[in-house]
């Protein structure tokens, strides 16, 4: 019974901070563009295809970095463990052997992917990249690193089987402790996203495409919504072959829970400097770094390498 009221306590928190506040931040926003039409020196520009396809490409790149990262950072503790022989894979890791140990390790992948986060969100605020290119890298890798790694928290709260999960019960979590992360990792998870509105909108090249409410989430939407959307169709050749669930269900969530609360919030973010130039390079760049990647999932991950 307690199990099911903690659950269901999750779940509405979940609804709340993931449905309900974005919707009420974007429904606020359309409200006060109708009010203030005429608001700010918010210009019309032609969109710019080579910003969106930079950003899916450098979202599909960042994506997969942080995810391999994590499974490093499940794999290495266990491999410096006795009993334990950790296989790295390129979509998941496996281990041979037993040391009680293996269950608190589960929970050093969420937590390395986070400290990168938060690490590259602390360069794009006190070193701020001057390539534009290099800056969205940047934002993405602090988005996927804060992004893949809270809602583990939230999953793992109410599934024991869950990596969280299984280090929370390692360190005797009680049903109120798991409920209190939970929902912390809730609003952390749209405190993150948020975050990054600024930076974001910083990489336009026209001060009049974030001018006011109505260009800034027009701007959001070709630089970050739409990219990042489509990217989940360049990330699903990283994570075959399995189950379509694993495969496409965790960046669909991944991307979802972030960009709507960059996009309901876009209106809100003023003192905006638009400082970005993408140019045909750019795309080279990233496309280039994405296949070599793809080809280490695919050539040397996916026959599994062994740290033992």
């Amino acid at each position: 019974m307690e199990s099911m009221h903690q659950s269901e306590l999750i779940a509405i928190a979940a609804m709340l901070v993931l449905v309900i506040g974005p919707l009420l931040l974007g429904l606020k926003g359309l409200d006060r563009s109708r009010r203030t039409s005429g608001e700010g020196p918010g210009l019309a520009h032609p969109w710019d295809w080579k910003l969106t396809i930079t950003s899916a490409l450098l979202y599909a790149l960042a994506f997969n970095l942080t995810f391999i990262i994590q499974e490093l950072f499940l794999v290495i503790p266990k491999a410096l463990t006795p009993g334990l022989l950790p296989i790295l894979f390129h979509n998941n890791h496996t281990w041979a052997g037993e040391n009680a140990l293996a269950s608190l390790f589960q929970g050093t992948g969420a937590l390395a992917i986070f400290v990168t986060g938060l690490i590259c969100a602390l360069l794009l605020k006190h070193r701020p990249a001057r390539p534009s290119s290099l800056r969205l890298f940047l934002i993405w890798m602090a988005y996927n690193g804060l992004l893949q790694s809270l809602p583990q928290v939230v999953i793992g709260a109410v599934e024991p089987e869950n990596d969280v999960g299984m280090a929370m019960n390692y360190l005797h979590f009680s049903a109120a402790a798991k409920t209190a992360a939970a929902c912390v990792a809730l609003i952390a998870i749209a405190a993150a996203a948020l975050s990054l509105r600024g930076a974001f909108l910083g990489l336009a090249e026209h001060e009049g495409e974030v001018g006011n409410g109505r260009t800034r989430t027009a701007f959001m939407f070709r630089g970050a919504t739409l990219p990042a959307l489509a990217a989940i169709l360049l990330i699903i050749p990283f994570r075959v072959p399995r189950n379509w669930v694993e495969v496409a269900a965790v960046p669909v969530v991944v991307t979802v829970i972030g960009v709507a609360w960059m996009q309901a919030g876009a209106w809100a973010v003023s003192d905006v400097k638009a400082s970005g130039t993408f140019g045909s390079k750019s795309i080279a760049y990233a496309s280039g770094a994405l296949l070599i990647l793809l080809l280490v999932f695919q050539l040397l991950l996916r026959p599994g390498v062994r740290f033992y």
